[in-house]
């Protein structure tokens, strides 16, 4: 399966910066899906973020999925990677 690899930065209420890619099917385009999914993958956080707009989420590469994302993206609609303060 081919994905699309959305690289995305919140900034949380203490300052600091979360960075985490949202993965979802090579054929999901539309941004609003996109970010409803980063909105509820947020909303699984004990702590209060910013808003997510295409300021802060943006499409950056292609690539193969793994089977793990695979099996999100079946389950979901979509994976996360959680890269920096997104605990």
């Amino acid at each position: 399966m081919k994905i699309a690899i959305w690289d995305t930065y919140v900034k949380r209420e203490d300052g600091k910066v979360m960075h985490f890619d949202i993965l979802v099917p090579k054929s999901v385009t539309d941004e609003k899906t996109i970010f409803a999914y980063g909105k509820a993958y947020l909303k699984t956080k004990p702590f209060p973020t910013n808003q997510l707009s295409a300021d802060e989420c943006r499409l950056c590469h292609m690539e193969q999925a793994t089977k793990d994302t695979i099996l999100s993206i079946e389950q979901k609609g979509y994976s996360i990677i959680e890269m920096e303060n997104c605990s």
